[in-house]
């Protein structure tokens, strides 16, 4: 969670340390600009929106507690733990982002930087809007081998059966005399040979 009030900024918990200067707010309509040949104006047409970006500033000194290379640290621990392999969604706490729509976010980028005087850092870090989208699954008609074989190993099944479920099930078994009858024809043969005493 990331919690605004007048004087901090809180994230996951944690208070950013340092001077809490701004948050600026951008949030963009998209619209595409279509090129007509021998026209110099350009038609527009509007699509929908980008994702808003949130920008904070802070301002990092020294103080009694931590020099503002630690707290540069904190930041970017927030930014990036160790090991941490995909971005945190938060959830935002700010009248003035629910105001401007925004409720989720991600910390998309956080800016450093430090001036020749090497007594402050300046750092800006972006969130982005972040929607998650509900993906649904599209029913497949006739079940290939490879969708059999995935639902058979979520279902758990023997082993067997999975052997079986990816083998060339439904085949008629090969025969090396194919002019051979049947069990079932074999039979009507023979009583109808006996029958008519035919060989």
């Amino acid at each position: 969670m990331i919690y605004f009030d007048d004087d901090t900024v809180k994230i996951g918990g944690v208070i950013l340390p340092g001077i809490y200067k701004s948050i600026e707010v951008e949030h963009e309509a998209k619209i595409d600009e279509q090129t007509v040949e021998g026209s110099s104006s350009k038609p527009k047409q509007a699509t929908g929106y980008d994702d808003a970006k949130i920008n904070i500033e802070l301002l990092l000194i020294d103080s009694e507690t931590a020099t503002k290379e630690e707290k540069l640290g904190i930041i970017q621990g927030l930014f990036q733990a160790e090991g941490q392999e995909k971005p945190q969604v938060h959830e935002l706490v700010s009248v003035h982002t629910a105001i401007r729509g925004t409720r989720q976010v991600v910390i998309k980028k956080v800016s450093s930087k430090e001036t020749n005087k090497k007594e402050e850092i300046t750092v800006t870090i972006e969130l982005l809007q972040y929607d998650v989208m509900k993906i649904k699954a599209a029913a497949s008609g006739g079940g290939s081998k490879s969708s059999i074989s995935a639902a058979s190993s979520v279902s758990g099944l023997s082993e067997n059966y999975k052997s079986y479920l990816s083998s060339s099930r439904g085949l008629a078994p090969k025969q090396d005399n194919k002019t051979a009858m049947s069990p079932c024809q074999d039979a009507q043969s023979k009583r109808w040979r006996e029958q008519y005493g035919r060989n």
